[in-house]
Protein backbone atom coordinates (compact mmCIF):
# COMPACT_ATOMS: atom_id res chain seq x y z
CA UNK A 1 0.00 0.00 0.00
CA UNK A 2 1.41 3.34 -1.41
CA UNK A 3 -0.71 5.69 0.97
CA UNK A 4 -3.27 5.89 3.18
CA UNK A 5 -6.39 8.03 2.53
CA UNK A 6 -8.71 9.06 5.29
CA UNK A 7 -12.50 10.03 4.26
CA UNK A 8 -13.79 12.57 6.43
CA UNK A 9 -16.79 14.81 6.63
CA UNK A 10 -20.11 15.54 8.35
CA UNK A 11 -22.73 12.75 9.66
CA UNK A 12 -24.54 10.95 6.48
CA UNK A 13 -22.40 12.42 3.96
CA UNK A 14 -21.86 9.05 2.64
CA UNK A 15 -17.90 8.00 4.07
CA UNK A 16 -18.57 4.38 4.63
CA UNK A 17 -20.88 4.28 1.16
CA UNK A 18 -17.55 5.15 -0.46
CA UNK A 19 -15.39 3.47 2.00
CA UNK A 20 -17.43 -0.33 0.80
CA UNK A 21 -17.55 1.12 -3.18
CA UNK A 22 -13.69 1.32 -2.90
CA UNK A 23 -11.88 -1.46 -0.87
CA UNK A 24 -15.11 -3.79 -3.25
CA UNK A 25 -17.11 -5.32 -0.34
CA UNK A 26 -19.65 -4.17 2.17
CA UNK A 27 -17.48 -3.89 5.13
CA UNK A 28 -18.56 -0.76 7.10
CA UNK A 29 -22.28 -0.60 8.23
CA UNK A 30 -24.60 1.82 6.24
CA UNK A 31 -27.99 3.30 6.63
CA UNK A 32 -29.81 6.45 6.30
CA UNK A 33 -29.77 7.86 9.62
CA UNK A 34 -26.20 9.86 10.97
CA UNK A 35 -24.00 8.65 12.75
CA UNK A 36 -23.79 4.85 12.20
CA UNK A 37 -19.62 4.81 11.93
CA UNK A 38 -18.38 5.50 15.39
CA UNK A 39 -15.10 3.69 15.11
CA UNK A 40 -12.01 4.30 12.29
CA UNK A 41 -11.98 0.95 9.88
CA UNK A 42 -9.34 0.45 8.00
CA UNK A 43 -9.33 -1.39 4.23
CA UNK A 44 -7.34 -2.40 1.30
CA UNK A 45 -8.59 -0.54 -1.23
CA UNK A 46 -8.41 -0.54 -5.04
CA UNK A 47 -8.75 2.40 -7.73
CA UNK A 48 -8.22 1.07 -11.24
CA UNK A 49 -4.22 0.48 -10.77
CA UNK A 50 -3.76 2.13 -7.41
CA UNK A 51 -2.99 0.11 -4.21
CA UNK A 52 -3.56 1.85 -0.90
CA UNK A 53 -5.43 1.81 2.61
CA UNK A 54 -8.68 3.76 3.36
CA UNK A 55 -9.37 4.78 6.77
CA UNK A 56 -13.82 5.18 7.40
CA UNK A 57 -14.30 7.37 10.09
CA UNK A 58 -16.78 8.85 12.17
CA UNK A 59 -19.00 12.26 11.44
CA UNK A 60 -17.26 15.31 12.35
CA UNK A 61 -19.67 16.84 15.09
CA UNK A 62 -19.13 20.27 16.55
CA UNK A 63 -18.50 18.76 19.48
CA UNK A 64 -15.22 19.26 21.63
CA UNK A 65 -16.35 17.90 25.23
CA UNK A 66 -16.09 14.50 26.40
CA UNK A 67 -19.09 13.71 25.41
CA UNK A 68 -19.84 10.62 22.86
CA UNK A 69 -19.52 13.14 19.70
CA UNK A 70 -16.80 14.59 21.60
CA UNK A 71 -14.77 11.58 21.39
CA UNK A 72 -16.00 10.50 18.26
CA UNK A 73 -14.26 13.81 16.42
CA UNK A 74 -11.30 13.39 18.64
CA UNK A 75 -10.75 9.46 17.02
CA UNK A 76 -11.99 11.50 13.34
CA UNK A 77 -8.84 13.58 13.87
CA UNK A 78 -6.54 11.01 14.88
CA UNK A 79 -7.08 9.68 11.66
CA UNK A 80 -6.42 12.90 9.80
CA UNK A 81 -3.04 13.25 11.33
CA UNK A 82 -2.42 9.33 10.65
CA UNK A 83 -3.64 9.66 6.52
CA UNK A 84 -1.23 11.13 4.38
CA UNK A 85 -4.17 12.18 2.14
CA UNK A 86 -7.31 13.41 3.21
CA UNK A 87 -10.83 13.11 1.34
CA UNK A 88 -13.18 15.74 2.80
CA UNK A 89 -16.47 15.00 1.50
CA UNK A 90 -19.32 17.07 1.58
CA UNK A 91 -23.35 16.45 0.41
CA UNK A 92 -23.82 18.28 -2.93
CA UNK A 93 -27.44 18.33 -2.58
CA UNK A 94 -26.99 20.10 0.58
CA UNK A 95 -24.25 22.24 -0.19
CA UNK A 96 -21.89 23.83 1.77
CA UNK A 97 -22.93 24.27 5.59
CA UNK A 98 -21.22 25.93 8.27
CA UNK A 99 -19.85 23.01 9.70
CA UNK A 100 -18.19 22.09 6.45
CA UNK A 101 -16.05 25.36 6.64
CA UNK A 102 -15.30 24.95 10.01
CA UNK A 103 -13.86 21.23 8.92
CA UNK A 104 -12.45 22.50 6.19
CA UNK A 105 -10.24 25.34 7.68
CA UNK A 106 -9.46 22.56 10.41
CA UNK A 107 -7.91 20.23 7.22
CA UNK A 108 -6.49 23.11 5.54
CA UNK A 109 -3.65 23.56 8.67
CA UNK A 110 -3.68 19.36 9.72
CA UNK A 111 -3.14 17.86 6.40
CA UNK A 112 -0.73 18.54 3.32
CA UNK A 113 -2.94 16.48 0.84
CA UNK A 114 -6.75 17.87 1.03
CA UNK A 115 -9.12 16.62 -1.68
CA UNK A 116 -12.41 17.77 -1.65
CA UNK A 117 -15.35 15.88 -3.19
CA UNK A 118 -18.76 16.54 -3.80
CA UNK A 119 -21.10 12.92 -3.06
CA UNK A 120 -24.45 12.64 -4.20
CA UNK A 121 -23.76 14.49 -7.14
CA UNK A 122 -25.85 12.43 -9.44
CA UNK A 123 -28.63 14.48 -11.20
CA UNK A 124 -29.04 17.78 -11.54
CA UNK A 125 -30.01 18.70 -8.67
CA UNK A 126 -26.58 18.57 -6.62
CA UNK A 127 -25.42 21.02 -9.42
CA UNK A 128 -25.58 24.01 -7.33
CA UNK A 129 -23.88 22.08 -4.35
CA UNK A 130 -20.96 21.33 -6.51
CA UNK A 131 -20.60 24.99 -7.75
CA UNK A 132 -20.32 26.15 -4.10
CA UNK A 133 -17.98 23.72 -3.02
CA UNK A 134 -15.94 26.16 -4.72
CA UNK A 135 -15.93 28.86 -1.38
CA UNK A 136 -14.12 25.92 0.94
CA UNK A 137 -10.69 27.18 -0.78
CA UNK A 138 -9.66 23.37 -1.34
CA UNK A 139 -9.77 23.66 -4.64
CA UNK A 140 -11.68 21.85 -7.70
CA UNK A 141 -14.43 19.78 -5.88
CA UNK A 142 -15.24 15.84 -8.13
CA UNK A 143 -18.50 15.49 -8.57
CA UNK A 144 -18.80 12.00 -6.92
CA UNK A 145 -21.94 9.75 -6.54
CA UNK A 146 -20.81 6.56 -4.14
CA UNK A 147 -23.80 4.90 -4.51
CA UNK A 148 -23.41 4.91 -8.33
CA UNK A 149 -20.12 4.93 -8.97
CA UNK A 150 -19.60 7.89 -10.51
CA UNK A 151 -16.70 10.34 -10.71
CA UNK A 152 -14.04 7.90 -9.25
CA UNK A 153 -11.97 8.44 -12.79
CA UNK A 154 -11.92 12.01 -11.97
CA UNK A 155 -10.72 11.31 -8.15
CA UNK A 156 -8.16 8.86 -9.98
CA UNK A 157 -6.87 11.81 -11.57
CA UNK A 158 -6.39 13.54 -8.74
CA UNK A 159 -4.61 10.78 -6.82
CA UNK A 160 -2.15 9.36 -9.30
CA UNK A 161 0.39 12.18 -8.84
CA UNK A 162 0.16 12.00 -5.08
CA UNK A 163 0.77 8.19 -5.13
CA UNK A 164 4.00 8.53 -7.50
CA UNK A 165 5.02 10.61 -5.42
CA UNK A 166 4.61 8.62 -2.21
CA UNK A 167 6.18 5.62 -4.07
CA UNK A 168 9.41 7.80 -5.28
CA UNK A 169 10.13 8.30 -1.69
CA UNK A 170 9.57 4.98 -0.15
CA UNK A 171 12.01 3.76 -2.82
CA UNK A 172 14.87 6.44 -1.61
CA UNK A 173 14.22 4.83 2.07
CA UNK A 174 14.30 1.78 0.78
CA UNK A 175 17.66 2.38 -1.23
CA UNK A 176 19.15 3.52 2.42
CA UNK A 177 18.37 0.23 4.05
CA UNK A 178 20.93 -1.85 4.59
CA UNK A 179 20.78 -5.66 2.67
CA UNK A 180 19.97 -8.31 4.29
CA UNK A 181 21.22 -11.82 2.88
CA UNK A 182 18.96 -14.91 4.87
CA UNK A 183 19.32 -18.54 3.85
CA UNK A 184 17.37 -21.20 5.38
CA UNK A 185 19.39 -24.13 6.54
CA UNK A 186 18.62 -27.92 6.59
CA UNK A 187 17.68 -27.15 10.66
CA UNK A 188 14.95 -24.76 9.86
CA UNK A 189 13.40 -27.30 7.46
CA UNK A 190 10.66 -28.79 10.53
CA UNK A 191 10.48 -24.94 10.97
CA UNK A 192 9.45 -24.24 7.62
CA UNK A 193 6.94 -27.20 7.71
CA UNK A 194 4.77 -26.45 10.18
CA UNK A 195 4.66 -22.64 8.83
CA UNK A 196 1.06 -22.92 7.93
CA UNK A 197 -0.14 -23.39 11.77
CA UNK A 198 2.32 -20.50 12.59
CA UNK A 199 1.14 -17.05 12.74
CA UNK A 200 3.42 -14.57 10.46
CA UNK A 201 2.86 -10.64 9.81
CA UNK A 202 1.51 -11.97 6.65
CA UNK A 203 -1.16 -14.49 8.09
CA UNK A 204 -1.65 -13.30 11.73
CA UNK A 205 -3.53 -14.82 14.13
CA UNK A 206 -7.47 -14.22 13.81
CA UNK A 207 -8.73 -12.93 17.77
CA UNK A 208 -12.14 -12.16 17.51
CA UNK A 209 -13.63 -10.44 21.21
CA UNK A 210 -17.06 -11.09 21.68
CA UNK A 211 -19.59 -10.32 24.99
CA UNK A 212 -22.15 -8.53 25.93
CA UNK A 213 -22.88 -4.71 25.91
CA UNK A 214 -20.39 -2.76 27.95
CA UNK A 215 -18.40 -5.78 29.08
CA UNK A 216 -15.30 -3.88 28.39
CA UNK A 217 -14.33 -4.63 24.53
CA UNK A 218 -12.72 -1.84 23.24
CA UNK A 219 -11.34 -1.05 26.22
CA UNK A 220 -9.38 -4.76 26.66
CA UNK A 221 -8.35 -4.11 23.05
CA UNK A 222 -7.29 -0.70 23.04
CA UNK A 223 -5.21 -2.12 26.62
CA UNK A 224 -3.64 -4.15 24.25
CA UNK A 225 -2.49 -1.58 21.53
CA UNK A 226 -1.54 0.47 23.97
CA UNK A 227 -3.42 3.41 22.67
CA UNK A 228 -6.99 4.45 22.63
CA UNK A 229 -7.62 3.33 18.83
CA UNK A 230 -11.10 2.40 19.70
CA UNK A 231 -14.05 4.32 20.85
CA UNK A 232 -14.68 3.80 24.43
CA UNK A 233 -17.05 5.37 27.59
CA UNK A 234 -19.82 4.17 29.84
CA UNK A 235 -22.53 4.47 27.83
CA UNK A 236 -23.32 0.72 26.62
CA UNK A 237 -23.59 -0.51 22.96
CA UNK A 238 -20.94 1.98 21.65
CA UNK A 239 -19.29 -0.20 19.46
CA UNK A 240 -21.28 -1.05 15.78
CA UNK A 241 -19.17 -2.17 13.63
CA UNK A 242 -16.77 -5.13 14.20
CA UNK A 243 -13.32 -3.13 13.51
CA UNK A 244 -10.31 -5.13 12.89
CA UNK A 245 -6.86 -3.89 13.97
CA UNK A 246 -3.12 -5.54 13.20
CA UNK A 247 -0.40 -5.72 16.03
CA UNK A 248 2.20 -7.82 17.68
CA UNK A 249 1.25 -8.94 20.95
CA UNK A 250 4.14 -9.20 22.37
CA UNK A 251 6.06 -11.21 19.25
CA UNK A 252 2.62 -12.56 18.20
CA UNK A 253 1.07 -11.61 15.19
CA UNK A 254 -2.21 -11.10 15.19
CA UNK A 255 -5.52 -9.50 13.57
CA UNK A 256 -8.27 -8.98 16.79
CA UNK A 257 -11.63 -7.93 16.08
CA UNK A 258 -14.04 -5.67 17.95
CA UNK A 259 -17.22 -6.91 18.23
CA UNK A 260 -20.83 -4.99 19.22
CA UNK A 261 -22.01 -6.10 22.13
CA UNK A 262 -24.68 -9.36 21.55
CA UNK A 263 -28.21 -9.11 23.56
CA UNK A 264 -31.02 -11.58 23.66
CA UNK A 265 -32.90 -11.54 19.95
CA UNK A 266 -36.08 -10.72 21.68
CA UNK A 267 -34.60 -7.65 22.39
CA UNK A 268 -33.29 -6.60 19.13
CA UNK A 269 -35.61 -4.66 17.75
CA UNK A 270 -33.35 -2.01 15.99
CA UNK A 271 -32.60 -2.20 12.51
CA UNK A 272 -28.80 -0.74 12.82
CA UNK A 273 -28.36 -3.14 16.30
CA UNK A 274 -29.52 -6.12 13.86
CA UNK A 275 -26.94 -5.30 11.51
CA UNK A 276 -24.12 -4.81 13.97
CA UNK A 277 -24.75 -8.24 16.04
CA UNK A 278 -24.69 -10.06 12.35
CA UNK A 279 -21.32 -7.82 11.47
CA UNK A 280 -19.86 -9.46 15.11
CA UNK A 281 -21.25 -13.44 14.55
CA UNK A 282 -19.33 -13.16 10.75
CA UNK A 283 -15.99 -12.15 13.00
CA UNK A 284 -16.50 -15.28 14.92
CA UNK A 285 -16.83 -16.98 11.83
CA UNK A 286 -13.93 -15.92 10.27
CA UNK A 287 -11.57 -15.70 13.51
CA UNK A 288 -9.49 -18.52 15.08
CA UNK A 289 -9.97 -17.83 18.89
CA UNK A 290 -12.51 -16.04 20.27
CA UNK A 291 -12.27 -14.21 23.69
CA UNK A 292 -15.63 -14.52 25.41
CA UNK A 293 -15.40 -11.71 27.57
CA UNK A 294 -17.35 -11.52 30.91
CA UNK A 295 -18.50 -9.31 33.47
CA UNK A 296 -17.42 -10.12 36.31
CA UNK A 297 -20.10 -8.75 38.24
CA UNK A 298 -22.77 -10.32 36.02
CA UNK A 299 -20.82 -13.81 34.72
CA UNK A 300 -22.35 -16.74 32.74
CA UNK A 301 -25.58 -15.12 32.19
CA UNK A 302 -27.79 -16.80 29.79
CA UNK A 303 -26.48 -14.56 26.67
CA UNK A 304 -23.36 -15.10 27.76
CA UNK A 305 -23.78 -19.20 27.79
CA UNK A 306 -25.21 -18.73 24.14
CA UNK A 307 -22.06 -16.55 22.67
CA UNK A 308 -19.32 -19.24 23.84
CA UNK A 309 -21.83 -21.99 23.00
CA UNK A 310 -21.93 -20.10 19.40
CA UNK A 311 -17.92 -19.76 19.06
CA UNK A 312 -17.69 -24.03 20.28
CA UNK A 313 -20.32 -24.42 17.19
CA UNK A 314 -18.30 -22.60 14.51
CA UNK A 315 -15.22 -25.09 15.83
CA UNK A 316 -12.89 -21.94 17.02
CA UNK A 317 -10.56 -22.09 19.74
CA UNK A 318 -12.31 -20.71 23.24
CA UNK A 319 -10.89 -18.45 26.02
CA UNK A 320 -12.91 -17.44 28.90
CA UNK A 321 -11.92 -13.52 30.31
CA UNK A 322 -13.66 -12.35 33.28
CA UNK A 323 -13.50 -8.46 33.02
CA UNK A 324 -13.23 -5.93 36.04
CA UNK A 325 -11.62 -8.22 38.15
CA UNK A 326 -9.67 -4.93 40.13
CA UNK A 327 -12.95 -3.78 41.69
CA UNK A 328 -13.54 -7.83 42.70
CA UNK A 329 -13.24 -8.01 46.74
CA UNK A 330 -13.46 -11.58 47.28
CA UNK A 331 -10.99 -12.78 44.56
CA UNK A 332 -10.08 -16.23 45.67
CA UNK A 333 -14.22 -17.30 46.71
CA UNK A 334 -14.81 -15.57 43.34
CA UNK A 335 -12.57 -17.49 41.18
CA UNK A 336 -13.62 -20.63 42.76
CA UNK A 337 -17.18 -19.87 41.99
CA UNK A 338 -16.53 -19.04 38.34
CA UNK A 339 -14.60 -22.33 37.45
CA UNK A 340 -17.46 -24.10 39.58
CA UNK A 341 -19.86 -22.63 37.29
CA UNK A 342 -17.81 -22.69 34.45
CA UNK A 343 -17.44 -26.36 34.38
CA UNK A 344 -21.23 -26.68 35.15
CA UNK A 345 -22.75 -24.64 32.64
CA UNK A 346 -20.51 -24.85 29.38
CA UNK A 347 -19.30 -28.47 29.44
CA UNK A 348 -18.54 -28.61 26.40
CA UNK A 349 -15.57 -26.44 26.82
CA UNK A 350 -14.75 -28.13 29.44
CA UNK A 351 -10.59 -27.51 30.18
CA UNK A 352 -10.84 -24.46 28.11
CA UNK A 353 -9.01 -21.68 29.89
CA UNK A 354 -10.31 -19.30 32.00
CA UNK A 355 -8.64 -16.30 32.69
CA UNK A 356 -9.59 -13.05 34.93
CA UNK A 357 -8.49 -9.34 33.80
CA UNK A 358 -8.65 -5.69 33.99
CA UNK A 359 -8.91 -4.07 30.79
CA UNK A 360 -8.56 -0.32 32.65
CA UNK A 361 -5.53 -1.74 34.45
CA UNK A 362 -3.90 -3.70 32.23
CA UNK A 363 -4.21 -6.63 35.07
CA UNK A 364 -4.15 -10.07 33.33
CA UNK A 365 -3.16 -8.82 29.91
CA UNK A 366 0.16 -11.14 30.01
CA UNK A 367 -2.40 -14.16 31.11
CA UNK A 368 -4.63 -13.59 28.29
CA UNK A 369 -1.92 -13.77 25.82
CA UNK A 370 -0.31 -16.76 26.87
CA UNK A 371 -3.92 -18.80 27.27
CA UNK A 372 -4.85 -17.39 23.26
CA UNK A 373 -1.38 -18.75 22.02
CA UNK A 374 -2.04 -22.15 24.05
CA UNK A 375 -5.26 -22.15 22.94
CA UNK A 376 -4.07 -21.96 18.91
CA UNK A 377 -1.70 -24.33 19.39
CA UNK A 378 -3.89 -26.66 20.87
CA UNK A 379 -6.42 -25.93 17.80
CA UNK A 380 -3.63 -27.11 15.65
CA UNK A 381 -2.80 -30.53 17.00
CA UNK A 382 -2.68 -33.14 15.10
CA UNK A 383 -1.98 -36.79 16.11
CA UNK A 384 -0.14 -39.77 14.26
CA UNK A 385 -2.54 -42.38 13.84
CA UNK A 386 -0.38 -45.16 15.45
CA UNK A 387 -0.53 -43.36 18.66
CA UNK A 388 -4.59 -43.16 18.10
CA UNK A 389 -5.17 -46.45 17.71
CA UNK A 390 -3.05 -47.39 20.48
CA UNK A 391 -4.92 -45.48 22.84
CA UNK A 392 -8.05 -46.74 21.15
CA UNK A 393 -6.96 -50.30 22.28
CA UNK A 394 -6.61 -48.97 25.76
CA UNK A 395 -10.17 -47.22 25.57
CA UNK A 396 -11.97 -50.33 24.23
CA UNK A 397 -10.37 -52.37 26.82
CA UNK A 398 -11.03 -49.86 29.94
CA UNK A 399 -14.48 -49.60 28.72
CA UNK A 400 -16.07 -51.95 25.93
CA UNK A 401 -18.57 -50.66 23.44
CA UNK A 402 -21.86 -51.66 23.97
CA UNK A 403 -23.31 -54.63 22.23
CA UNK A 404 -27.17 -53.79 21.19
CA UNK A 405 -29.31 -56.65 20.55
CA UNK A 406 -26.33 -58.81 21.44
CA UNK A 407 -24.26 -58.08 18.52
CA UNK A 408 -21.66 -56.18 19.70
CA UNK A 409 -20.52 -53.07 18.19
CA UNK A 410 -16.56 -53.42 17.01
CA UNK A 411 -14.33 -49.79 16.64
CA UNK A 412 -11.38 -51.07 14.32
CA UNK A 413 -9.72 -48.06 13.35
CA UNK A 414 -9.25 -44.56 14.26
CA UNK A 415 -7.16 -41.73 12.05
CA UNK A 416 -7.42 -37.86 12.59
CA UNK A 417 -8.45 -36.24 9.41
CA UNK A 418 -8.56 -32.66 10.14
CA UNK A 419 -7.36 -29.57 12.38
CA UNK A 420 -8.35 -26.34 13.61
CA UNK A 421 -10.85 -27.85 15.32
CA UNK A 422 -9.01 -31.52 15.42
CA UNK A 423 -11.36 -33.77 13.47
CA UNK A 424 -11.07 -37.74 13.82
CA UNK A 425 -12.99 -40.85 12.27
CA UNK A 426 -13.75 -43.96 13.71
CA UNK A 427 -14.66 -47.17 11.46
CA UNK A 428 -16.56 -49.51 12.95
CA UNK A 429 -19.74 -51.54 12.68
CA UNK A 430 -23.33 -50.40 12.83
CA UNK A 431 -22.03 -46.61 13.89
CA UNK A 432 -26.00 -45.70 13.73
CA UNK A 433 -26.11 -47.63 17.09
CA UNK A 434 -23.36 -46.55 18.94
CA UNK A 435 -24.75 -44.39 21.80
CA UNK A 436 -23.94 -40.62 22.43
CA UNK A 437 -22.61 -41.34 26.01
CA UNK A 438 -19.68 -43.72 24.36
CA UNK A 439 -19.16 -40.89 22.01
CA UNK A 440 -18.30 -38.15 24.45
CA UNK A 441 -16.42 -41.38 26.51
CA UNK A 442 -14.01 -40.91 23.29
CA UNK A 443 -14.24 -37.30 23.03
CA UNK A 444 -13.40 -36.81 26.97
CA UNK A 445 -10.13 -39.46 26.44
CA UNK A 446 -8.96 -37.50 24.02
CA UNK A 447 -8.97 -33.92 25.52
CA UNK A 448 -7.77 -35.45 28.79
CA UNK A 449 -4.99 -38.03 27.28
CA UNK A 450 -3.93 -35.86 24.30
CA UNK A 451 -3.87 -32.37 26.22
CA UNK A 452 -6.54 -30.78 24.44
CA UNK A 453 -8.64 -29.20 26.71
CA UNK A 454 -11.24 -26.75 26.09
CA UNK A 455 -10.75 -26.90 21.89
CA UNK A 456 -14.09 -28.23 20.10
CA UNK A 457 -13.14 -32.21 18.99
CA UNK A 458 -15.20 -33.42 16.29
CA UNK A 459 -15.94 -37.46 16.20
CA UNK A 460 -17.14 -38.77 13.09
CA UNK A 461 -18.06 -42.83 12.83
CA UNK A 462 -18.10 -44.38 9.93
CA UNK A 463 -18.84 -48.01 8.99
CA UNK A 464 -16.42 -50.38 6.38
CA UNK A 465 -19.65 -50.83 4.63
CA UNK A 466 -19.80 -47.21 3.16
CA UNK A 467 -16.92 -48.73 0.76
CA UNK A 468 -18.84 -51.41 -0.67
CA UNK A 469 -19.82 -50.43 -4.27
CA UNK A 470 -23.25 -52.69 -4.59
CA UNK A 471 -24.29 -51.43 -1.02
CA UNK A 472 -27.66 -49.98 -1.80
CA UNK A 473 -28.35 -51.80 -5.15
CA UNK A 474 -31.42 -54.28 -4.87
CA UNK A 475 -30.98 -58.00 -4.88
CA UNK A 476 -32.56 -59.98 -7.82
CA UNK A 477 -35.62 -61.89 -7.32
CA UNK A 478 -35.94 -65.49 -7.69
CA UNK A 479 -37.09 -65.14 -11.49
CA UNK A 480 -34.53 -62.19 -12.33
CA UNK A 481 -31.74 -64.73 -11.12
CA UNK A 482 -32.92 -67.78 -13.35
CA UNK A 483 -33.31 -65.62 -16.52
CA UNK A 484 -30.23 -64.30 -15.94
CA UNK A 485 -28.43 -67.65 -15.60
CA UNK A 486 -30.52 -69.17 -18.40
CA UNK A 487 -30.04 -66.61 -20.67
CA UNK A 488 -26.00 -67.09 -20.27
CA UNK A 489 -26.11 -70.68 -20.27
CA UNK A 490 -25.16 -72.50 -23.50
CA UNK A 491 -28.03 -74.51 -25.27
Amino acid sequence: MSFTLAIVGRPNVGKSTLFNRLVGKRLALVDDRPGVTRDLREGAARLFDLRFTVIDTAGLEDATDDSLEGRMRRLTERAVEMADICLFLIDARAGVTPDDEVFAEILRRRCKHVILAANKAEGAAADGGVIEAWSLGLGEPVALSAEHGQGLDELYRLLRPLADEFDEAAAEDAEEMPETDVAIGEEDAEAAAQAHRTPTPERPLQIAVVGRPNAGKSTLINKILGEERLLTGPEAGITRDAISLRLDWDGLPVRIFDTAGMRKRARVQDKLEKLSVADGLRAVKFAEVVVVLLDAATPFEQQDLRIADLAEREGRAVVVAVNKWDVERHKREKLAELREAFDRLLPQLRGAPLVTVSAKTGQGIDRLRAAVERAYDVWNRRIATARLNRWLEGMLAQHPPPAPGGRRIRLRYMTQVKTRPPGFVVMCSHPEKLPESYTRYLVGGLRSDFDMPGTPIRLFLRSQADKNPYKGRRKPGPSRLRKHIQGRAKP
